[in-house]
Order: structure tokens, then C-alpha cells, then sequence
């Protein structure tokens, strides 16, 4: 199971790999907000996302004739780049199983790493089962987005820096908002912060008809989605929590905030406005939940995190028609 020991050994091999992503802030945002709101910047990350972290944490912590035969993963685009790229830098082949209708860019990107990319259909299809079937016929070592003690750990370290962060800046407490999936990325921090900054309080935050995990923790057990849903934050659209990642949650997270689509255009618009920043719709629903779902919120200081930037052109320029 990923600790804090874990985390920091990831931090280590992350060490002038990824990029120490800013903590930003906007008076504009913390007056819609009526709080201040700081803003983890992990949109700058290589590959556009936090994934690269747990990426290059769990192919780095592979046995080297292991790497050497490949990896495979499945993903809708973000932890598809972050493995695809992080192959590319230690030299192992990659297979990327993903579903046909991710966005263009993150699709074209994947491939651009250097990865073979294997469509699906997410209604008809198992990407679980495609993966660990293509795992077997080629022996490749098959690395889950959020379901992975590596994965998690290299997550973690966005936890670590938070904490760094937060004490440089006199940010002694408060909550901290994470966009969340299966929950590789919120129960990393969930644990770098249990370790580091135990006054802050973790947060998920999910889009309507996604809101498995708001949902599991309530019920204290795991509960999925109903198939058929639809959102435009494809990033986080997770049929329930990991089994794995929902026991950490559950033991270290407050209760879940659910956003609208509407919501996460909204923020995604002013975080572009107002930071310069280009996030994806799965990536602002943190933001989405700080500046409009402030009822929800207890502390005078919020940290959210803005998980991701991997959206198509054509679709980000809409938010401005």
C-alpha cells in the first residue's frame, strides 16, 4: 500500500523530472469566491496533467528487465500522455488503450510520445479487460491510472508541494479541492498532507452524474454510476472509486462537492481570464466548486487544484462564443 515513505521515495526519483508546479492567486477569484482561493497549478505539468507524476513513478520503479519489455495502460487521455511520455524518456515501448471518442489532442498527443494507441468503445467495451488481455498476449506490465500504489505515490508528491507551498505563502489551514476520477491524485495528497499539513482538509469534487466517489463516501462503501451518463469532463469520468484509493479517501477525506458542466465552463473561462491558464473541463471543477459552491465550503482559505490543460482548441474557444 502507498505511505508517506513511499511518496517521498517517489518525490526523489521525480527530482528534476517534473515540474514544481506554482500556487496561484487572483483578487478577482477571491472576490467571486469571498474567500481566498490558491490555485495549484498542475496544467503546466509535462504532458498537460499530474498523471506524468504517477507515471514516471511506477515505470521508474519497475525492475529494469521488466521496463524493458513495455508497458500498457488505459486511459482517456491524461494518464494515456503521462505513461506515453514517460516511456519515451526511459526508453520502453508503450501501448495505450483508449476510448475513440477522447478529445483529438489527447488522442494525436498520446501518439506524438511515441505510444501505440488501442481504441475502444467505453459504452460496449472493458478497458480493463482489453488491457490485461493485451498485457498477457505481449507480456507487458500493465500500470492503472489511480489504482496503483506507484501511481498513487507520484500523485502524492503534488500533496508534498502543497505543503511546501502553503507554509511559504503563511497558509496555515483550510481545504483543499481536488478534481477527482478514480482518486489516484486525492488520496495521494489525501496522505502527503495526513503527513505534512495535517490542518488542511481534502475534498473531492466531481461532475454531475460522476459523483461516485461524493457518493461511496457518504454511504462509508463503494457506489457506482449509472451507465449512459454524459459530462464534458472527460478526464473524470470514472465508473466508481478504486479499491484500492477509496479506504484512503474514506479514512482522510471530508465529504465531496458535486459541479455542473456549466460550472466547470464558468471556471475554466475565468481561470483563463483571471490566472492565464489553459484548464481542461475535468481539471476545473475544483475551481468550478471554490468560486461557485461556497455554501459548501468552511475555511477562509481554499486550495484547489487544477488538475489538467489537455483540451481540444476548438472546444475552449466556445467558452468565449
Amino acid at each position: 500500500m502507498t505511505d508517506i515513505a513511499r511518496i517521498r521515495a517517489a518525490a526523489a526519483r521525480l527530482a528534476g523530472k517534473a515540474r514544481r508546479t506554482p500556487l496561484l492567486s487572483s483578487p478577482f477569484l477571491d472576490e467571486i469566491a469571498g474567500r481566498r482561493i490558491f490555485v495549484k497549478a498542475e496544467c503546466l505539468q509535462h504532458t498537460g496533467s499530474f498523471k506524468f507524476r504517477g507515471a514516471w513513478s511506477a515505470i521508474s520503479a519497475l525492475d529494469p528487465e521488466i521496463r524493458a519489455r513495455g508497458v500498457i495502460a488505459f486511459s482517456s487521455g491524461n494518464h494515456a500522455q503521462g505513461i506515453a511520455y514517460a516511456a519515451k524518456l526511459h526508453g520502453t515501448p508503450a501501448v495505450i488503450v483508449m476510448p475513440f471518442d477522447a478529445p483529438k489532442m489527447k488522442i494525436e498527443n498520446t501518439r506524438a510520445y511515441g505510444a501505440e494507441v488501442v481504441l475502444y468503445d467505453r459504452i460496449k467495451e472493458d478497458r480493463d479487460a482489453i488491457g490485461e488481455t493485451l498485457a498477457s498476449e505481449r507480456g507487458l506490465t500493465l500500470i492503472r491510472p489511480f489504482d496503483e500504489p506507484e501511481v498513487i505515490a507520484g500523485q502524492g508528491t503534488v500533496g508534498l508541494e502543497i505543503a511546501e507551498q502553503a507554509a511559504e505563502l503563511g497558509i496555515a489551514s483550510g481545504e483543499v479541492l481536488v478534481p477527482c476520477g478514480g482518486g489516484g491524485l486525492t488520496s495521494g495528497i489525501a496522505l502527503a498532507l495526513e503527513s505534512e499539513a495535517p490542518a488542511f482538509t481534502v475534498r473531492t469534487c466531481e461532475p454531475k452524474g460522476f459523483d461516485d466517489i461524493a457518493r461511496s463516501l457518504e454511504a462509508g462503501e463503494i457506489r457506482s454510476n449509472e451507465p449512459g451518463a454524459k459530462s464534458i469532463c472527460d478526464a473524470i469520468v470514472t465508473p466508481h472509486p478504486g479499491r484500492i484509493t477509496f479506504p484512503i479517501m474514506k479514512g482522510l477525506c471530508s465529504a465531496g462537492i458535486t459541479v455542473s458542466d456549466d460550472d466547470a465552463r464558468r471556471a475554466m473561462a475565468l481561470a483563463f481570464t483571471r490566472l492565464k491558464l489553459v484548464v481542461e473541463p475535468g481539471g476545473a471543477v475544483a475551481l468550478a466548486a471554490a468560486l461557485f459552491h461556497g455554501d459548501k465550503l468552511s475555511s477562509d482559505d481554499v486550495i484547489v487544484v487544477a488538475s489538467g490543460g489537455n483540451v481540444d482548441p476548438e472546444a475552449f474557444a466556445t467558452l468565449f462564443d
